[in-house]
């Protein structure tokens, strides 16, 4: 250590106000600007936990099960459509079976109503031919009473098979129409909505990826503020060896102004307060130094989130655009695909009902049928043992009961033809009703349930939509939050700029005060020995102490207790520090 004779000037020369002015306001600053920096860390990161969060409703709503299980509801439905043709086919053939049916039984209704024509015939001559018999006269006209009534029942059966037989033919009718408009649109309209469908599929995979990487670089940013937090130590560091400083200027005069420092002369006064001055300077300008040199990575740290907002800004807004656009897009064209397959329904849901109407009317006419066969053949029943009846009459009258006789024995071989016709429509009303259940099968898709399909698959896509719209809003707004506090952040957390310059202003004000050599005061290490271990136990800091003992070593008979050396902390200690 170089010793010199300090000058009178240098001797007379105190730090007096300049010095500690220059101090305080230094302190303040950093006690200032580290506050403010650290409260608008918080800020920061308390914003983009709020950005992290809509990211995780985004993904959320991105890969929500329900929405997959709309996107399989709507290819369901899809299938379902698609089938279509090939249901209204089979409608198809089954209506022409039907039709053919009701044609075979026409036939037999036909022979019965040529039958009771026959009969009517035979029954007016009977009543003609026994007019002059007194005994045969109530019974020709009951005869022909049943004749009539017999008619009556195969009408009213011939009136049911043409009811029938319309309903039939509109019914071929519409489903010729409905089936040709399904070869012309089924297919277009299903790929469509299963085009919609997968592009609907494929762009919340795309959004869900860019989500993901606005999420990877908002968890980096977390991570270099929360580093930044724990660096921002430098701030405590600084502002305590200010301080410590400030302390030791004030033990100095302390010293002065007690009894040990009483018993030192003009001169020695002088070097002490010279080497205090050494001590100072050599404090700040250490301080300055590692001020400078961690600053300056704070400052690169906080300088690299300029890029990763600007990349967070850069994805949120291509989200928010491609959303906007493309699920807008992609609603129209659903919707719009969705009102062709409802156009579709609505043909399918015309044409089940005509089939459901065709197919209870047929049921219910050949349970008609049943009954008008069972009445014809009472009719026949009775006409046979009423002309039985008459013939035995008539053997008892001899000659004026022959011709009568003749015409009631056509009347029972007639009557017997109605059986004949009977048995056939019996055996053709199975086959009607068969035909008939397969016009609408239990098992047909009905056209309500497909179009509910349609419609609660619609809405489910759209109100995920309207999900996605909603958090992507809310992320918008929070990427928006985000890139605000971390501008404010870096204009914060420039240290460099006045509050560097007042450190060093004030390290280079005690540098200049203690001037170029340092003074001897090995001979006075027994007086100020208790002024040493009281500023030695100002330190919480190695290098402080360090500092301190290469200006003025200890003394032999020193006895303070060494201070402790502080244990290295880990980021989560240095984190909490920050944050408490």
């Amino acid at each position: 250590m170089a010793h010199a004779q300090v000058s009178p000037h240098a001797a007379a020369y105190t730090p007096g106000r300049d010095v500690s002015q220059t101090l305080e306001a230094a302190r303040s600053q950093v006690e200032e600007r580290f506050l403010e920096a650290g409260t608008v860390l918080l800020s920061v990161m308390d914003v983009l936990n709020r950005l992290l969060n809509s990211l995780e409703s985004v993904t959320t709503a991105l890969d929500n099960k329900e929405s997959s299980d709309t996107s399989a509801d709507l290819q369901a439905t899809v299938e379902s459509l698609m089938a279509l043709p090939v249901t209204e086919e089979n409608r198809q053939q089954a209506l022409v079976s039907l039709a053919q049916t009701g044609r075979e039984l026409r036939k037999h209704v036909a022979d019965m109503q040529e039958t009771m024509r026959y009969l009517r015939t035979f029954a007016v001559t009977v009543k003609i031919t026994g007019a002059g018999l007194a005994e045969f006269a109530g019974f020709a006209q009951e005869i022909l009473e049943r004749i009539y009534s017999g008619t009556d029942e195969v009408n009213r059966f011939a009136a049911h098979l043409d009811s029938l037989e319309k309903e039939v033919k509109l019914a071929v009718s519409l489903g010729a129409s409905v089936s040709r408009a399904y070869a012309g649109t089924v297919p277009a309209v299903a790929a469509a909505l299963r085009d919609d469908a997968a592009k609907i599929t494929r762009h919340r995979k795309e959004l869900s990826v860019v989500a993901r990487e606005v999420a990877a670089i908002a968890r980096g940013v977390q991570t270099k503020v929360a580093s930044t937090l724990s660096a921002l130590q430098i701030g405590d560091i600084t502002r305590q060896r200010i301080e410590h400083v400030q302390a030791t200027f004030s033990l100095l005069e302390d010293f002065f102004a007690g009894e040990d420092g009483a018993k030192l002369d003009v001169g020695a006064r002088q070097r002490l307060q010279n080497v205090i001055h050494h001590l100072t300077a050599a404090q700040m300008s250490e301080m300055c130094a590692e001020f400078q040199r961690d600053s300056e990575n704070v400052v690169k740290t906080i300088a690299s989130f300029d890029h990763d907002m600007r990349e967070i800004l850069k994805l949120r807004d291509q989200m928010s655009s491609e959303s906007g656009e493309a699920d807008g897009n992609f609603m129209r064209a659903l919707e719009s695909s969705v009102s062709a397959a409802h156009e579709i329904v609505k043909q399918v849901d015309a044409a089940s009902r005509q089939a459901d109407q065709v197919s209870q009317s047929t049921i219910g006419t050949a349970a008609k049928l049943f009954e008008a066969i069972g009445n014809i053949r009472a009719v026949k029943t009775d006409i046979h043992y009423m002309a039985l009846n008459t013939n035995l009459r008539c053997s008892r009258l001899g000659e004026e009961g022959k011709s009568i006789n003749v015409v009631t024995a056509e009347l029972r071989i007639f009557a017997g033809k109605l059986d004949d016709s009977a048995d056939s429509i019996v055996n053709g009303l199975p086959a009607l009703e068969a035909a008939a259940g397969r016009v609408a099968p239990a098992t047909d898709a009905r056209a309500g349930g497909l179009d509910e399909s349609l419609t609660s698959a619609v809405d489910n896509i759209r109100s995920a939509a309207n999900v996605m719209e909603d958090e992507l809003k809310v992320l918008a707004e929070n990427g928006g939050e985000v890139a605000t506090k971390i501008r404010l952040l870096i204009g914060k957390l420039d240290f460099q700029h006045d509050l560097g310059d007042v450190l060093a202003r004030s390290a280079d004000l005690l540098v200049n005060v203690a001037g170029a050599e340092i003074a001897d005061i090995s001979d006075l290490a027994e007086t100020i020995a208790p002024l040493d271990r009281k500023i030695f136990k100002l330190y919480t800091m190695v290098q402080e102490r360090n500092t301190h003992r290469g200006i003025i070593p200890a003394s032999v008979d020193d006895t303070a207790a060494p201070v402790e050396t502080p244990k290295e902390q880990d980021d989560e200690d240095l984190f909490a520090d920050a944050l408490f």
